[in-house]
């Protein structure tokens, strides 16, 4: 019936509504495809998420297997629970030296103007000093059975310094933030002198009184370089 009244219209009409159709099924056309083509997306974003959610719990798994103990068993006659306390407290001030020791060359690289040379050999200088404190400390943690929390991005997360300003480049402002970090630190490693003790732990009391009195050197001959024109 359909077919009959079309033959009746008019060419000009018959032919443009043949037309109408076929665009309309065109569009039918694109639209399907773009539907499917968007449950294709849908389907490997799914596909994804689920192999990284399965990659990571088979490394989540993994490194619980693989993961050291808190605490290591030793000889070592201070008490378990006083070992776990004082293994916190120095690996505070490990990732406190660490940063230290990192501030202290970025002073050593970026310093400048008329006393460069001289600030550049002394921030080397205490850097490779404070270097050897780090040693120290990171053994003393592992000496008392716990493992020593030493990499940058452990320091960064605990450390209690201010954060170097990146952009200064004069002697004297240089002097000003190395002398800052050099006291906070000293005052960390004094503190911890008491917090040892109060553990019965004569060696690690010990070894940050030596700590100390060398940053409290150090800081002197910071300080020296600002302290005449004051």
């Amino acid at each position: 019936m359909c077919k009959h009244l079309f033959s009746l219209l008019p060419n000009n009409i018959n032919h443009d509504l043949t037309q109408f159709e076929s665009g309309n099924l065109n569009l039918v056309h694109r639209e399907a495809e773009a539907t499917t083509a968007s449950s294709k997306k849908t389907v490997n974003q799914k596909s994804i998420m689920n192999n990284r959610k399965s990659n990571h719990a088979m490394k989540t798994a993994t490194n619980s297997t693989t993961e050291a103990p808190t605490m290591y068993e030793t000889e070592n006659d201070i008490p378990k629970s006083a070992r776990a306390e004082l293994n916190r407290l120095i690996n505070q001030r490990l990732a406190d030296v660490i940063d230290l020791q990192l501030q202290l060359k970025q002073a050593h690289w970026n310093v400048k103007g008329p006393n460069f040379i001289g600030l550049h050999e002394l921030f080397d200088k205490i850097a490779e000093e404070v270097e050897s404190y780090v040693d120290e400390i990171a053994e003393r943690v592992v000496q008392l059975g716990g493992i020593a929390h030493g990499t940058v991005r452990m320091a960064a997360a605990r450390s209690r310094l201010e954060e170097y300003p990146p952009t200064i480049a004069d002697g004297s402002a240089h002097v000003e933030a190395v002398a800052k970090a050099l006291s906070t630190f000293g005052r960390e490693a004094r503190a911890s002198i008491d917090e040892a003790n109060a553990f019965d732990d004569a060696d690690t009391a010990d070894l940050f009184t030596e700590v100390s009195r060398g940053i409290d050197k150090w800081l002197w001959f910071v300080e020296a370089h600002s302290q005449a024109s004051k």
